[in-house]
């Protein structure tokens, strides 16, 4: 029996899910109510051809072909900079989007600025551009303690966006995925997860107490004023779907937890508009992990721009880390 590959899970079925979502990128929700995504099309927003993907899977590809050599923050930097400047990782061979904290970041990391303090650190940089792209990095993380899974998270994330709130959202979505590859299902691994992060935070003083209330509708706790719903209890209505790293982070999980395949959860993703591109990605690669590869619909698989290269990266991935699962 063929040992499973979970890069593969992981990079197509983020990649799937932001290609779904780019031709509709910043489309409000009652248009998509109106006009809602069903199929791979093309066009729209950017005006790119169907199964093109966005920046949110040029980074994670670029962190997957870093760790492929090693954990390696400046290999990792001269990679995202090679993205942005000479189009590494691009669908077309060219840049077509790019947040403002990631080009902020990137412009100090070609100056020489360290990794570690190249991120934008005050609350305002919060945006989804380091939740986007950190799911390769639980493959590395698999045989690490908690610890280290942390402080690896934290400077992952911290080359483009330093603030703990994106750090600790980074943390709880790779918590969570770590939950799914040890072969949780994914409401055990939900639960799994808070009971994980929950304990950390609780006996490691990485952030503020109203900064980990910010996270009550994803980890709940006993400590907050506000209840333990957990987030797949909500309404659509009340799931936001901007580009704040914390309504990516909800509604990734509330798209994955109240859906029963791949298909269902990138299109639900989608059809939520605003930031159509990263939700449907994080939540994709999720749900690529929870669904595996093979029930991602093959048609969309095959209309992503350089599929046999992404094919190939999945495998070289999958061997540096097959020790380890």
């Amino acid at each position: 029996m063929n040992q499973r590959n979970f890069a593969k899970d992981i990079l197509f079925g983020l990649a799937v899910g932001d290609a779904l979502g780019v031709p509709v990128e910043f489309k409000d929700r009652s248009y998509l109510k109106q006009f809602p995504v069903t199929d791979m099309i093309g066009y729209g927003t950017h005006n790119q051809p169907p199964g093109t993907w966005s920046d949110d899977s040029s980074l994670t590809f670029c962190l997957a072909e870093s760790l492929c050599k090693g954990y390696d923050l400046t290999d990792l930097s001269r990679r995202f900079i090679t993205w942005r400047e000479y189009n590494h990782w691009t669908p077309h061979g060219h840049v077509f989007d790019i947040g403002i904290a990631t080009s902020d970041a990137i412009s100090r990391l070609r100056k020489g600025v360290s990794p570690a303090l190249a991120g934008g650190k005050d609350e305002q940089s919060n945006g989804n551009g380091s939740l986007m792209r950190i799911l390769p990095l639980a493959l590395f993380l698999i045989d690490k303690d908690i610890q280290t899974r942390f402080e690896k998270t934290k400077e992952v994330s911290t080359i483009t966006h330093a603030h703990i709130r994106s750090v600790l959202a980074c943390f709880i979505y790779l918590e969570y995925a770590l939950c799914l590859i040890r072969g949780l299902d994914k409401w055990k691994a939900f639960e799994q997860m808070r009971v994980t992060v929950n304990q950390f935070l609780d006996e490691n003083t990485v952030c503020s107490d109203d900064e980990r209330r910010k996270f009550y509708r994803v980890l709940g706790h006993p400590s907050t004023e506000f209840g333990m719903e957990p987030i797949h209890t909500y309404e659509e209505a009340q799931v936001y779907s901007s580009g704040y790293v914390l309504h990516s982070l909800e509604a990734s999980f509330w798209c994955l937890l109240n859906s029963n395949s791949y298909r269902e959860t990138v299109l639900k993703a989608v059809n939520l508009g605003k930031d159509t591109d990263t939700t449907a990605a994080v939540a994709g690669g999720l749900a690529g992990l929870v669904y595996q590869f093979e029930q991602i619909p093959e048609k969309w698989v095959n209309q992503l721009a350089r599929v046999g290269d992404i094919h190939a990266l999945a495998e070289k991935f999958a061997l540096k880390y097959a020790d380890m699962l």
